[in-house]
């Protein structure tokens, strides 16, 4: 963001120095160059030039929309490719249907592979969507491994600058793009519901669990907000014999995100395991949910909540700017605040697989639980990683008898008896955070804005023409007070600049309005 922000500032330098002396280029010039634009400065200028030509907003504004033209000269099939940057590099492939038509719209799903710990990249398989192909359409399977997990940041940075290679080469619906994965990268596809949003019409987690996420060794950098994840429809399976994430401990969770507002369909497979063999059942099912549930490109309804107001602080047209002091006010619903109702506590609190506490009078305390004790296994059976302790008992009846092997110090002891917890009723975050977090959910009527604001001074909201009608006033509201009202004018400038962002036909801003929050 520090590069192409002085990128910005030198380009536009450069563009009022040299503006007296070199004649603007032609519309038709300008915009064949903005077309052929690949890189972000290159991008960035050409939008400038676009403006310079002097073009109405009507004619740009039509020309974003007709796109760019694409040609038939394209690879087709598996096409193996990979993207460079200064730290790394990341190969990827392509799987392009052969009868690919430039005058046809793609839809796109996004796959991510599980495994991620494989000490080197490389495709699964011959790089194609294998088995687990469905409707004709563009497949674009990124890899991870140690060292760039799908949950680090420049893993959603590769996605997104994968997505917009794509779209520059591939004639792609931008309302279907999907993001999908399997295992580690089911996990992921929640990771990033929490992150980006904004170019995808849906996310499709199969045999991930989202508590995985909060196992420290993954080192996610900032905090996970699962409210985030309420702007798009989910497609969740899970196999219950699976050995990893089996069914009987993601029901509850799945039933609590639904209750606080998650659109889900989840379709739990009883028989199966931590595997795939349940798709030739599901296959039709899980292409009928990405056809009926295209993206919303301006959708009336948004919610974002961040801890950082310079990278992950935009759902579509919404921009989380400056965070600022909490003021008192309703608490907003969240479902990340997890009610477990009454359940089993064993009377410990561990940070995964290692106690950090042992309650007096416990059940944990009967087995002769002490703090620092790391659980190795329970019944002989190996424990999954990234699982909190706590999570894992949930498995387990009262009255089973529980044989547990710890390592304590240099040494190894089993714990043994019944397991007998107490019931009591929970109402805890599933993350948690302890930095500055600030959270917009807002509501698009007409040419009126309501936002609701917890611990945020600014945001700027993304004026489209497809939604506004510009030739009325606009209205924002704020935690009940009104913060801007008149009408606004639409831009080239500002068309030019966040179709150089987006590169998305379907998502365009002819304004954008900056808003204070008063404290």
């Amino acid at each position: 963001m520090i590069e192409l922000a002085r990128t910005l500032g030198v380009l536009s330098l450069s563009s009022a120095l040299v503006a007296s002396s070199v004649a603007a280029p032609s519309i038709e010039e300008a915009f064949a160059t903005f077309w052929r634009a690949t890189t972000v400065a290159d991008v960035i200028t050409a939008a400038d030039d676009v403006v310079q030509s002097g073009v109405s907003f009507d004619e740009a504004y039509a020309r974003l929309q007709r796109g760019r033209p694409y040609s038939a000269d394209v690879p087709r099939g598996v096409v193996k490719l990979s993207r460079r940057t200064s730290a790394r590099e990341f190969p990827y492939t392509l799987d392009v249907p052969t009868s690919y038509d430039p005058a046809k719209r793609y839809q796109v799903r996004v796959q991510l592979h599980g495994g991620v710990l494989r000490p080197e990249p490389g495709p699964r398989g011959d790089g194609s969507s294998g088995a687990l192909a469905g409707a004709e359409q563009i497949y674009v399977l990124p890899q991870s491994w140690a060292d760039a997990q799908w949950w680090e940041t420049s893993q959603i940075e590769n996605v997104a600058a994968v997505l917009d290679s794509v779209k520059r080469t591939y004639n792609v619906d931008e309302n279907r793009i999907v993001l999908s994965g399997v295992s580690d990268g089911g996990t992921a596809t929640y990771f990033f519901a929490m992150r980006e949003t904004t170019p995808f019409a849906s996310f499709l987690p199969l045999n991930g669990f989202v508590l995985v996420l909060r196992n420290r060794d993954l080192g996610i950098r900032g905090a996970l907000f699962p409210h985030n994840m309420t702007n798009k429809p989910f497609f969740v399976v899970n196999g219950g014999q699976d050995h990893l994430y089996p069914t009987s401990r993601v029901d509850r969770f799945i039933t609590s995100f639904k209750q606080s507002g998650l659109s889900v369909d989840y379709r739990p497979q009883p028989e199966a395991g931590h595997n795939t063999a349940w798709w030739p059942q599901l296959k039709a099912a899980y292409e009928s949910f990405v056809a009926e549930h295209p993206r919303e490109p301006h959708p009336p309804t948004l919610t974002w909540t961040t801890d950082d107001p310079t990278t992950r602080n935009r759902a579509h047209w919404l921009v989380i700017d400056k965070l600022g002091s909490l003021r008192p006010s309703e608490e907003l619903p969240d479902i990340n605040n997890l009610d477990r109702g009454r359940e089993p506590n064993f009377g410990l609190r561990s940070v995964g697989m290692r106690v950090a506490s042992v309650l007096p009078g416990s059940n944990a305390l009967d087995f002769g639980f002490q703090p620092g004790d790391v659980v190795e296994s329970v019944n002989g059976r190996a424990l999954p990683r990234g699982v909190e302790l706590t999570e894992f008992l949930s498995i387990f009846q009262p009255g089973d008898n529980l044989r547990f092997v710890v390592s304590r110090g240099d040494r190894m002891v089993e714990l043994e008896g019944t397991y007998r917890p107490s019931l009591m009723r929970s109402v805890s975050p599933i993350f948690v955070t302890n930095a500055p977090v600030g959270r917009v959910d807002i509501r698009r009527e007409g040419n009126q804005f309501r936002a609701q604001t917890r611990g945020v001074a600014a945001f700027t909201l993304l004026l489209s023409p497809a939604v506004i009608d510009f030739a009325r006033p606009i209205t924002v509201i704020a935690d009940g007070r009104t913060v801007f009202e008149g009408v606004v004018q639409k831009s080239v400038a500002t068309l030019m600049k966040w179709a150089a962002r987006d590169h998305d036909r379907t998502m365009l801003y002819a304004a954008d309005i900056r808003v204070t929050v008063t404290p």
